[in-house]
């Protein structure tokens, strides 16, 4: 071990602030502050600077963390945020969104390093030094930052289907080619799954915002309250004289859990609840627009990413005591950890080995409890987490005057159902080749819609693969004829 490896080892984590819970739960506000320059600057310093980079390898974009570290470590923070910009359209959004505990940070030697003094430090924290520096760059920029030229046209037009991480990356490669991208969006207003789906105390919209305005400025056309299949289908885009379409639809349909009384009054699907919830009636469908009736007893089912959204959305709407119900232990929830940590700061109660069987509602049809059956875990089942087993007469009930429903989620079917040629499995996800290239001539797809419910920067990293992809496919095509 070298002398500069063992002084940048024996530097301490760096703390980033937070909103205190009491605070926090007043407000959508996001809850991290994050760091300023000079704790930014030393956090980086603790990269020790690894030759084989394995964060590197462990983050799907092939993010030079190292490099960018090392460039903000001596102050040359949009010299970082630029770095990141090479491999990754989001990292504003990755930074927030990311579960870098499993990803770069889970690779990172600093948190696994021996020590000569034996003691532990975290891993360098990458996620949040990697939204410091880009939100630093715009902060000085007034803006995301623009090429100094822009591309000349090259008279091909694309069509993408949905606005989350994978189609807006598409959307940006595309436009800085010369190529004509027009992006359809099912909701009213574009951004998909990082508006519709990402809570503001997760990471504010303002950031979506101003990424939406720079592709407008690249002449990104959006399309909203478009549903492709329904509205449109693939067929007449190309009938409209698009070259290609690239399919970003995501994975937007919940799960149910198939028991009596999910369609009793104050029950909703997790995109329901979070979506009026959390935005501005403008904002979302006629259906949605009514405001939520005031919670007291919420209770949310599932114990993923999504459910913590839903049960920390809860709180700031002033419940007075909120539920999380899952049937499996804390172990075996896919999650983020900091998320469940900050839902119990703001007092949320988790109800672990709980499996909700019955949603019990009044005369006037609304919910008033849900019935429960305390579990015991087995054997591991396919997904390798043990399989959750009914422990007879242990039956209770939860007070309940909100449900969310939050176990997952699923492809939508329409888009394969309406589109001659295009293979699809029977949970409707779309099969392609490694460069994005599905059955179908000309169609690109990738994301939630390929590999079911995932990550952001899983979607980021398709939507670059395929835009390299759809590049190549359009420069086989003829000549258009003028």
């Amino acid at each position: 071990m070298t002398n500069q490896v063992r002084r940048r080892l024996a530097i301490s984590v760096q703390p980033v602030p937070k909103q205190d819970p009491e605070v926090r739960k007043r407000n959508f506000d996001e809850t991290y502050l994050g760091f300023d320059l000079n704790a930014a600057m030393v956090e980086a310093s603790r990269c020790i600077q690894c030759p084989s980079a394995p964060c590197q390898e462990a983050c799907p974009v092939d993010n030079d963390i190292p490099g960018a570290f090392a460039l903000l470590e001596v102050g040359d923070v949009e010299g970082a945020a630029n770095k990141f910009r090479e491999t990754s359209n989001l990292p504003e959004m990755c930074g927030r969104l990311c579960p870098q505990e499993k990803l770069c940070e889970g690779a990172c030697v600093v948190g696994f390093a021996i020590r000569p003094g034996g003691q532990k430090e975290p891993p360098v924290t990458i996620g949040k030094l990697e939204a410091f520096v880009t939100d630093y760059q715009r902060q000085q920029l007034g803006g995301y930052p623009m090429p100094k030229y822009m591309p000349e046209p090259t008279g091909r037009k694309v069509a993408i289907i949905g606005s989350g991480p994978a189609g807006l990356a598409v959307a940006e490669l595309l436009a800085l080619r010369g190529h004509q991208a027009v992006v359809y969006e099912f909701w009213p207003e574009p951004g998909g799954v990082l508006v519709y789906g990402i809570p503001n105390f997760k990471m504010r919209k303002e950031i979506v915002d101003e990424y939406i305005a720079k592709l407008e400025a690249l002449d990104v056309k959006f399309v909203c309250n478009t549903y492709v299949g329904k509205d449109v289908t693939i067929d007449r885009l190309f009938t409209d004289g698009f070259d290609a379409v690239f399919l970003g639809t995501g994975a937007g349909v919940g799960n149910e859990m198939q028991i009596e009384g999910e369609d009793l009054v104050g029950v909703y699907s997790a995109t329901e609840f979070l979506v009026r919830g959390n935005l501005r009636p403008e904002q979302l469908p006629a259906r949605y627009r009514e405001e939520l009736p005031a919670p007291k007893n919420v209770v949310v089912i599932g114990g993923g990413d999504t459910a913590m959204d839903c049960v920390r959305t809860a709180i700031r709407l002033g419940a007075e005591n909120v539920s999380c119900v899952y049937r499996r232990t804390e172990a075996e929830m896919l999650g983020r950890g900091e998320e469940r940590k900050n839902a119990r700061e703001e007092g949320v109660r988790f109800e672990m080995l709980t499996l909700p069987t019955r949603i019990i509602g009044n005369d006037e049809g609304k919910v008033v409890a849900v019935e429960c059956q305390r579990m015991e875990l087995g054997e591991p089942d396919e997904s390798g987490r043990r399989r959750p087993i009914p422990v007879k007469g242990s039956e209770f009930t939860i007070p309940a005057d909100t449900v969310a429903i939050a176990i997952g989620y699923g492809a939508d079917p329409l888009v394969p159902q309406t589109t001659q040629g295009l293979k699809a499995d029977r949970k409707a996800l779309l099969q392609v080749d490694p460069k994005g290239r599905t059955s179908r001539p000309g169609v690109f797809a990738g994301g939630d819609n390929v590999n079911g419910a995932d990550l952001v920067v899983t979607a980021l990293a398709d939507g670059r693969h395929a835009a390299d992809a759809i590049s190549d496919y359009l420069a086989t095509l003829p000549p258009k004829r003028t």
